[in-house]
């Protein structure tokens, strides 16, 4: 494919799957330029960089999210559907969230979210810092839990690097050397023996619907304690604290 029938949709759409099929790490303009059938430097001259194409391939996939009107549906409803199809986004493109931290992916996709999570927490009748708050702990719960799930994905396979003098002694996967250590531990033990034989995939959707209606349960519980003209309390506290 020449450089003149390339767009620069067709290069960041071509990214995001290679994105997804091999991560940061994996993408190259040699590879992209694989992938379409034309020469890295066409690549370059469409999208100026790396950095800049990891950008445009982070907000192309903000971008996908369709959200429910909390006037509609009520903000309860439309939170827990947001941070659902927040966690499906970064279970499909799984490069997304860990992105975050090493590139300034930001674009009208990653706004448009942010003005939507916004909308439904003042629709819940958060404001000032507390409602940047309310919005920060529903992202961050999701966030965290996708940085986990990739974490024991890779530990998953991963064995313990050999050392000196381990010639000859069978390799041991990092999962069974981290649940020796956490046999020592009664509670520990406890619960890994509680867990043994159940369904991975039943216990993480579990796992992750109770981390969501526990955060909904705790801001509405803090909604409902606000004595009239203390909306914004948190700030009240911020600003009185001691340097």
């Amino acid at each position: 494919m020449a450089r003149e029938t390339l767009t620069r949709d067709q290069i960041v759409r071509a990214a995001v799957e290679l994105l997804d099929s091999e991560g940061i790490d994996g993408l190259s303009m040699r590879k992209l330029g694989q992938r379409l059938g034309s020469a890295a430097t066409a690549m370059y001259w469409h999208v100026g960089s790396k950095e800049s194409l990891i950008v445009l391939a982070g907000d192309a996939a903000w971008s996908e999210l369709s959200f429910l009107d909390p006037a509609e549906v009520g903000w309860r409803a439309a939170a827990r559907a947001l941070v659902h199809d927040t966690y499906t986004l970064g279970k499909r493109h799984p490069w997304l969230v860990p992105a975050i931290s090493s590139h300034y992916v930001y674009g009208p996709g990653m706004a448009r979210f942010q003005d939507h999570s916004c909308a439904i927490y003042e629709a819940a009748g958060f404001e000032g810092w507390e409602l940047d708050w309310a919005v920060n702990s529903a992202f961050t719960f999701v966030a965290g839990t996708l940085l986990v799930d990739a974490t024991e994905a890779s530990i998953a396979t991963a064995q313990v690097p050999r050392g000196k003098g381990d010639e000859g002694k069978p390799a041991q996967s990092v999962t069974d050397w981290a649940y020796g250590i956490a046999a020592r531990y009664p509670r520990l033990r406890a619960r890994m023996e509680a867990q043994q034989g159940a369904d991975p995939a039943a216990m993480m959707s579990e796992k992750f619907e109770f981390g969501v209606e526990a955060i909904l349960d705790g801001l509405e519980a803090r909604l409902g304690e606000r004595a009239p003209g203390t909306s914004d309390r948190t700030s009240d506290r911020a600003e009185n604290r001691p340097a």
